[in-house]
């Protein structure tokens, strides 16, 4: 007989390994928990729409970076790519112009293709304080680069304007007035006689007039006082002012380089003996002044017996002032001239002068001198050369 007293029912066993614990009524009524719900996961649609905006986003970001590189690249080309100007020709920069000026204008004369592919390069490049004004050449092809660095380096053309040694104050002041490249208006006042620099002035174009003639004047008595100070001991000169005007005879008389200080020696001489100079040149300054004497008007009698005090032929000593702009050679002539016991000189016919001591030397050269004077007259030629010292011409 099969014990069944310890069968349990099929459905709602109690576990009899967990202990009875007693409840109150209230604890027994009240439903037990159940197991929390999983946590809340975002949904597959809402993950995909961020991961579209973010590599929206990223493919921005790479088409701008893109783009930028290929705009970079595209303006560097460009900038040192070889430019639109078919053959050379020069360009005016003015005074404080900037950086969008220039390229407009260099755009407007075709010497670049884009004006602002220009200004953006100098501006890259860190220049753009540092273009400089003036009269540039630009040379066919050249590429914006090139352009930019010629207008930093501010080599801009230079014109020259030449004073010879031996023109006047008025002649110089004449030639300054012509120039083209210059601008502005002339002094209202000239500087004394002899006062300018007998030299190449250079400058760029749009230099005002007053600017070059100041200059000019500046040299001139830096090259005087440099000069004067490493003179001889023994001149009979008085003075700095003298010591030009003696150097604007000498400057006068001779165009040769090799026998100014043997001519410088024959004035000091003079000067030395109390003798009068009887130089030609004085005479031409005294009558006719800064502006020359016409060239087919020839020295007569009467004009070295003119009273004037430039006309050495009647003057004791040295006329009052300057009468032409010397230059370095005939100042350092005068300065130290040759050591010599001439008193005369006359033109030998070949552009030089032949030298004396006595005066029978000296008209001997002088009949010389005449009888080529003669045989050029008959030949149709023109006579122009200063005869030298004490040549009287023979009549009116």
């Amino acid at each position: 007989m099969n014990d069944t007293s310890g069968d349990q029912p099929r459905f709602g066993r109690r576990d009899e390994t967990r202990p009875i614990v007693p409840k109150s009524a209230n604890e027994a009524l009240r439903p037990e928990a159940g197991t929390p719900p999983p946590p809340r996961r975002r949904s597959r649609q809402s993950r995909s729409q961020v991961v579209v905006f973010l590599n929206f986003l990223f493919s921005i970001v790479v088409l701008a970076v893109l783009a930028g590189a290929a705009l970079f690249w595209f303006g560097k080309t460009e900038f040192e790519a070889r430019g639109p100007l078919a053959e050379a020709d020069t360009v005016m920069i003015r005074p404080n112009t900037g950086v969008g000026e220039i390229a407009a204008t260099l755009e407007r004369g075709g010497f670049i293709s884009d004006a602002r592919i220009f200004r953006v390069g100098v501006q890259v490049s860190g220049k753009a304080g540092q273009l400089k004004a003036g009269e540039y050449e630009i040379k066919a092809g050249a590429s914006m680069r090139e352009i930019m660095n010629l207008l930093e380096s501010g080599r801009s053309l230079l014109y020259s304007l030449t004073i010879p040694e031996g023109i006047t104050v008025a002649q110089a002041f004449q030639r300054i007035a012509e120039h083209e490249a210059l601008t502005g208006d002339m002094p209202s006042e000239m500087p004394p006689e002899g006062s300018l620099i007998a030299d190449t002035q250079r400058f760029t174009r749009g230099t005002p007039r007053e600017q070059v003639i100041r200059k000019m004047v500046a040299e001139q008595k830096a090259l005087v006082e440099d000069i004067w100070s490493r003179r001889a001991d023994d001149l009979p000169i008085e003075n700095i002012d003298q010591f030009v005007t003696l150097a604007s005879i000498v400057e006068k008389e001779t165009g040769r380089g090799d026998e100014r200080s043997h001519v410088a020696s024959v004035f000091i001489n003079r000067l030395n003996r109390g003798m009068r100079l009887q130089s030609d040149p004085t005479i031409i300054y005294g009558i006719w002044g800064g502006e020359g004497k016409p060239p087919d008007e020839p020295i007569r009698q009467s004009h070295i017996a003119d009273d004037n005090p430039y006309n050495t032929y009647v003057i004791n000593g040295l006329p009052p002032g300057p009468i032409a702009n010397p230059g370095r050679a005939a100042l350092e002539a005068v300065a130290n001239p040759s050591r010599t016991n001439d008193l005369y000189f006359v033109a030998d016919g070949t552009g030089g002068h032949v030298f004396a001591e006595t005066l029978e030397e000296h008209n001997e050269n002088v009949a010389r001198w005449r009888r080529i004077e003669k045989q050029r007259r008959e030949a149709g030629e023109t006579v122009d050369q200063s005869p030298g010292t004490g040549v009287v011409p023979e009549a009116d």
